[in-house]
């Protein structure tokens, strides 16, 4: 039994509907509008408060059916109803949506039970009907026939005694395919023929191996090469134990405190105002393949290159075809994987266009492969756009006014990059004139206080607190190493507190997504801390790899804490982007899988190397 189903326009306008129950549905229909058919996820059904949504798209007239029922029912025949209701309301009111005739009544009762009815028949006829199994004639063995059969025994086949032969005399083999007799002119056998060759190359390997050793006589030994006793190896830089005292590094020395840090007085001021965008190649998006095909000087130029130059002969004036678009859409598939982005999402990405498109038609000079590079084009661009602006200036001095610290917590697997980006978004914060406070709770990886140690110290020097008046504008919050990570985190928002600073800056271990006590005490962090913001910090250089560890991080999250609304990843740092030329497929895999944003994007190895995702810039260097 069907709970909705209704009949709308892309444009929003409602052209009939079907309820059976008195409860309001609209939140459910608008949570598939915005989560699915906007965002053009290439699903076709959606779960919201035990209610299964499924809907079809009619791309020709611009129409969107939606089906509603209860989850528990396992509906059989929605597919078939939903293929059935779409015809049989084209072909009644093909004029008047040809018209964009929206605002009439549609007279739709009487048609929507006779398909209804229909389809429910079909799944009870479906559901009798015993299922077939398959035929011997339809099996792979009932092409091995007893004739073959015989005539593959018949065959000549080598026995053991013949391979053993062939392996052992091959040039025996050899000459006896030649139209020679078995036995020479003088009655000789090939055996001894074949004894007699092996005399004389055993003679004459033993004849090179004198001349060998009459050229090159074995010089006796000399003093240093006598056989000595094992030395130890001496490093430059090596130490003894005498040594220890002055390379402990783990608290600070008093020299420390005295030796004088020249700071790069250069970047102090670059970073004011919000962070730049990365830089963009060219300002406007033009693809050889869009030029006009009616010029053939430009069709030319054209046909030389471009990952859809294969394609430009095909130009019609129909509605547009799933196998009509297959060749262009394989093409893009293998393009998208080839520039880094994950397989799933290249396919789900391609499926998506290949929905959006269906049925609608083309015109007579618009080429297939231009029209499904411009929709995945404008597809990217809504993938990468973020649904929320992350501002963390406002929000800084939002909490600043309402007198508590914004926290933010970094995460992420080993080795990407977090403790130096953590720096870089500092340097960014007190270029501003926000107080910042440090909280090392990386309490596992040796040399992770000490990493952060030396940024405070970079960064004080490169803002003194004479400039700011008096204020050490970075802190660093630390307890060591074996600590609980969420109770120095816990500390150190409190000491935030009470020394009125701005910011309160978390760094986490690096975990790898399957270690399950580390998701645990990440998770217990997040839980007891209740950071602002947390952030994920991925490499661009990963592919498949990006999208395993964001499900996995953000599922340990939904998994581990006992909220029935736990915090999840807020937003993402792709770093080392400078590494990976046009290869910018994570980026891709990383925001449709989250459906966050992109907040910083690391270019580099300064403090100055922190740029926002120019969204335009991406999908430049994705599609060409």
């Amino acid at each position: 039994m069907l709970d909705l189903f209704t009949i709308f326009s892309k444009g929003g306008i409602v052209l009939w509907c079907f309820q059976s129950t008195s409860h309001i549905l609209t939140s459910s229909v608008n949570a598939l509008i915005q989560n699915i058919i906007l965002q053009e996820k290439p699903v076709s059904t959606f779960e919201d408060n035990g209610l299964l949504l499924q809907y079809k798209l009619d791309n020709e007239f611009d129409l969107v059916f939606v089906v509603a029922y209860q989850k528990i029912l396992q509906l059989s025949y929605v597919d078939k109803f939903l293929n059935d209701i779409q015809l049989e309301f084209r072909d009644k009111y093909k004029n008047d949506l040809a018209n964009h005739s929206f605002f009439q009544d549609f007279e739709f009762s009487n048609c929507f039970e006779s398909v209804l009815k229909k389809a429910e028949e079909w799944s009870k006829l479906q559901s009798k009907i015993p299922k077939q199994m398959r035929s011997f004639e339809e099996s792979a063995k009932s092409k091995k026939t007893v004739a073959s059969m015989i005539e593959k025994k018949n065959e000549d086949k080598p026995t053991k005694k013949d391979k053993r032969k062939e392996v052992n005399f091959a040039v025996e083999n050899a000459k006896s395919t030649t139209p020679e007799s078995p036995k020479s002119e003088n009655g000789v056998s090939n055996e001894d023929v074949m004894a007699l060759n092996r005399a004389k190359f055993a003679q004459k390997m033993a004849q090179k191996k004198k001349t060998e050793s009459k050229k090159s006589p074995k010089s006796p030994k000399s003093p240093s090469q006598e056989k000595g006793g094992k030395k130890p190896r001496v490093w430059d830089l090596g130490g003894t134990t005498k040594d220890l005292q002055n390379l402990e590094r783990t608290v600070d020395k008093p020299e420390d405190a005295k030796s004088h840090f020249t700071p790069d007085t250069e970047i102090v001021g670059l970073m004011k105002g919000g962070i730049k965008d990365l830089e963009v190649e060219s300002s406007e998006e033009e693809y050889e393949d869009e030029e006009v095909e009616q010029k053939p000087e430009a069709k030319k130029s054209t046909n030389k290159g471009g990952m859809f130059s294969i394609f430009k002969g095909l130009v019609g004036s129909k509605n547009l075809t799933t196998s009509d678009m297959q060749p262009a859409l394989e093409k893009m598939r293998d393009h998208l994987i080839a520039k880094n982005v994950a397989s799933d999402i290249a396919v789900k990405l391609c499926d998506s266009v290949a929905a959006k498109l269906e049925g609608k038609v083309l015109g007579t000079f618009d080429s297939i492969a231009t029209i499904v590079k411009n929709t995945l084009t404008d597809s990217l661009v809504q993938i990468l756009s973020p649904n929320r602006r992350v501002d963390i200036l406002r929000d800084c001095l939002e909490a600043k006014r309402n007198g508590r610290p914004f926290v933010m917590t970094f995460c992420g697997v080993n080795g990407v990059g977090k403790s130096t980006n953590l720096s870089k978004i500092c340097f960014w914060l007190i270029e501003n004139n926000l107080q910042v406070l440090i909280a090392a709770c990386d309490t596992f990886r040796a040399g992770a206080v000490e990493q952060l140690r030396t940024h405070m110290r970079h960064l004080n020097a490169l803002h003194p607190p004479e400039r700011h008046d008096g204020k050490q504008m970075v802190q660093l919050y630390e307890k060591g190493y074996g600590k609980d990570a969420a109770g120095i985190a816990m500390e150190a928002i409190r000491y935030a507190n009470d020394c009125k600073m701005d910011v309160v800056l978390i760094d986490t271990a690096g975990r790898m997504q399957d270690n399950e006590p580390l998701m645990r005490a990440l998770t217990k962090l997040i839980k007891v801390n209740e950071p602002d913001l947390v952030l994920f910090v991925g490499e661009a250089l990963v592919g498949n790899e990006a999208v395993d560890q964001l499900v996995k991080f953000n599922q340990a999250l939904a998994d581990y804490s006992s909220n029935t609304n736990p915090h999840l990843i807020d937003g993402i740092v792709l770093t080392k982007f400078d590494t990976i030329d046009d290869k910018v497929g994570a980026a891709i895999s990383m925001t449709y899988i989250t459906g966050q944003p992109i907040v910083f994007v690391g270019t580099g190895q300064t403090y100055t190397d922190l740029k926002a995702l120019n969204v335009k810039a991406v999908v430049h260097s994705l599609m060409n």
